[in-house]
């Protein structure tokens, strides 16, 4: 039953965040133990079976345990060299630990076996932006609104591959057309990116509505993540840098979490992405 569950768990094909509470998120952190030394005594009876191997290494990510989770996701590819969901879950692990060109590497070999994977794969264009593959990351992001053509996030992170190439001004002129993003606050972060509002309108939208506590977490995690992303596309390293320490210091149970994490550990290495032409 552990590893039924996990099998069908995950964050799904879509770059949006979903709003959750820490309690379930440390719920399932207090059980992490216990579920992986019952999955570890499967895989001793069961040493063939990659799904173990597969759903262990889903539990050694979720405890951050990046090394452990790629270790077990190879042995599962070992033993079903073209199941395409363990490229993404290894590329993904890869990814939060910083190795953005073994990410890239993961998420090519899924899409070679899982074509279909291609359109809707956001990690993959987040892995390119990180590399300084713009181009690529552009044109992933671009099919992905085929995929999804009302996601603010999607917009914004086409935006920032066509800033290095393009500039500011013209990233703004072409930003994507999104349809409603419900999200708070969403629509005002979009606006900020196509030249019409300012960063503080999308602080002052987090808390219009006087959301609750863990609602409010979760809006002010976007709110900072996209504005420092926003300060350092338009030059204002200190100011990018404080928002994505908010950011960071907001963790929630999704993998753009890993986004603001790695990004702020490459901020602190001097490794910083480029500016507006």
């Amino acid at each position: 039953m552990v590893a039924y569950a996990a099998l069908h768990g995950g964050e799904g094909g879509t770059i949006r965040g979903q709003e959750t509470g820490t309690a379930a998120d440390d719920a399932r952190a207090a059980e992490s133990d216990t579920a992986i030394g019952r999955i570890t005594e499967q895989i001793q009876a069961s040493p063939g079976d990659w799904r173990l191997h597969y759903v262990r290494g889903q539990l050694y990510r979720q405890r951050r345990q990046f090394d452990r989770a790629a270790a077990d996701f190879s042995a599962a590819i070992k033993l079903a060299p073209r199941e395409s969901l363990l490229y993404e879950e290894r590329g993904s692990a890869a990814f939060c630990a910083g190795k953005i060109k073994e990410s890239i590497a993961d998420f090519d070999r899924q899409i070679e076996l899982n074509p279909q994977a291609e359109k809707g794969h956001w990690k993959r264009g987040i892995s390119y932006y990180y590399a300084g593959e713009f181009a690529k990351g552009q044109k992933q992001f671009e099919a992905y609104q085929t995929y999804d053509d009302s996601d603010v996030e999607n917009a914004v992170w086409r935006f920032l591959c066509m800033v290095p190439q393009v500039g500011l001004k013209n990233a703004q002129q072409q930003i994507l057309k999104v349809g409603r993003d419900n999200r708070v606050p969403m629509r005002e972060i979009y606006e900020l990116y196509a030249g019409r509002l300012q960063p503080d309108d999308v602080l002052a939208a987090v808390t219009s509505d006087k959301p609750a506590e863990v609602v409010l977490h979760q809006r002010l995690f976007y709110a900072h993540l996209y504005l420092g992303l926003y300060h350092e596309v338009t030059g204002d390293k200190k100011l990018a840098q404080q928002h994505m320490e908010q950011a960071d210091r907001r963790q929630i149970g999704h993998y753009m979490w890993d986004v603001a994490h790695v990004h702020l550990a490459r901020m602190k290495a001097g490794d910083s992405q480029p500016e507006s032409k």
